[in-house]
């Protein structure tokens, strides 16, 4: 037994397993942020009891373990390209996107299903698994007879099909998108059970191609009185939200390909906005229309929806930037750890105003933080991974993070948060999240 604090993240030595460079490292007690990305976390795992010792006993039982030759060994597998576009494992099963536990959405056109953060590795969300939100159902549009207008106050009124938005010349870049109501259970007292992908499922990363909305803009020509944009979607809902200038001008994308392939129906197959950073309702899925004009347009989804409530009780419009928010994906609610020793902390943090700069995790409720490891590659208005070493002793813990982004803010916890507005605002909420390690190793959410 040892009468070192656990939160000092400190590794003893054992003298049955054999050193290395992290074992070095650990000898020290100097596992750090430095210290992992110089010895590679790789090499750090071999510091960490990973195995154990088999007996002839077991592999009698079972003749698939190891030394003997596993069933599926003997025989050839699925032929290729069957089924013609690739599946995961049936072992995989229940990694699936789904509505929140216990919600049962009014109906099945105006829904959501959400990400299961908690089983995803690295910052790309696979296309299958990439969360939904739509407001009436997902549209059959045939590409051939999609168009994009481009009118209102511009020089050269322009209709465009999809093979003329594909010659122009493409970029492909990585961010994530998150819808504004994410992690809106979080307002409300925490139930235990919901899970991280119950709270924050709302959330995806991918890489996105088309081509600079600025470009295809330029062709019909902005005129100078121009302050605003309105898009609207070619849903039955029509879904339409007003888009400053500046940022349709900035890095706004006309994105027709994610994750290397043409978008999915569901995810505005044959054409979408794409905004960076900014709420993801303002990237309008479908997109047939693009109309420039002098002031907001004052749609449903920015008057009535979209918008939220501040202390003074006033309501806020025009809501865009996605603020730096970081959450723990493992463990999280719904884990159970084996057993007292070391577990990697992993998540994932992301900021709509820049870079992650820093993750920091505690163990202790907030009582103290250390600087987590980020992963590279580190991009603007990305989700970036972050690794934190941690011994649990057996005892009852509390799990949380929090981000600094590239412009200095830092994630609030929900007491400051609140400050700064309403338990109402349903929208935004991008406070701390906490989740408890109980003895048995049992995670739950914390809020």
């Amino acid at each position: 037994m040892t009468d070192k604090d656990p939160r000092e993240l400190q590794f003893e030595e054992s003298p049955a397993r054999p050193r290395g460079i992290a074992s070095d490292i650990a000898r020290r007690g100097d596992i750090t942020r430095r210290g992992l990305i110089g010895a590679g976390l790789g090499v750090a795992a071999s510091a960490v009891p990973t195995g154990r010792a088999f007996s002839a006993a077991e592999t009698e039982s079972d003749s698939n373990l190891p030394p003997a030759v596993p069933q599926w060994q003997k025989e050839p597998g699925a032929p290729i390209l069957t089924p013609p576009y690739g599946l995961p494992s049936p072992h995989e099963a229940t990694v699936v996107r789904r509505p929140r536990a216990g919600a049962k959405p009014p109906t099945d056109l105006a829904t959501y299903s959400l990400t299961p953060l908690q089983d995803l590795h690295g910052v790309i969300t696979p296309n299958g698994l990439h969360y939904e939100r739509h407001h009436a159902g997902v549209p059959d549009i045939d590409p051939e007879q999609h168009r994009l207008i481009i009118h209102g106050l511009v020089d050269r009124p322009m209709i465009f099909t999809m093979e003329d938005l594909t010659r122009f010349p493409s970029v492909s870049r990585f961010h994530f998108l998150e819808c504004s109501g994410n992690s809106s259970p979080n307002w409300t007292a925490p139930k235990p059970e919901l899970t991280v992908q119950d709270i924050h499922g709302l959330l995806s990363c991918a890489e996105w191609t088309g081509v600079p909305l600025a470009t295809v803009l330029a062709e019909a020509g902005v005129r100078p009185e121009a302050k605003w944009m309105l898009a609207e979607g070619a849903d039955s809902a029509a879904m339409t939200r007003s888009i400053p200038i500046e940022k349709a001008l900035d890095d706004a994308l006309l994105a027709y390909s994610q994750n290397g392939e043409r978008l999915r129906p569901e995810q505005g197959y044959p054409l979408r906005l794409f905004l960076p950073g900014w709420e993801g309702n303002t990237s309008v899925k479908w997109l047939r229309r693009l109309k420039l004009g002098a002031a907001p347009f004052e749609t449903r989804e920015e008057t009535s929806k979209y918008t939220m409530v501040m202390p003074d009780h006033t309501i806020r419009q025009f809501n865009f930037v996605m603020e730096a928010k970081s959450v723990i994906t493992f463990p999280s609610s719904g884990h159970r750890l084996a057993a007292p020793g070391f577990c990697e902390i992993s998540g994932l943090a992301w900021s709509g105003a820049g870079k992650v700069v820093r993750v920091e995790v505690s163990t202790d409720d907030g009582r103290s933080w250390r600087e987590a490891a980020l992963q590279e590659p580190i991009m603007t208005k990305c989700l970036t991974r972050f690794r934190a070493p941690w011994r649990w002793d057996g005892g009852e813990a509390v799990l949380a993070s929090r981000v600094t982004d590239s412009s200095g803010y830092v994630q609030p916890s929900r007491e400051a948060l609140l400050k700064v507005r309403d338990v109402r605002s349903y929208y935004h909420n991008n406070a701390i999240q906490s989740w408890r390690v109980a003895s048995s190793g049992a995670v739950t959410n914390a809020g």
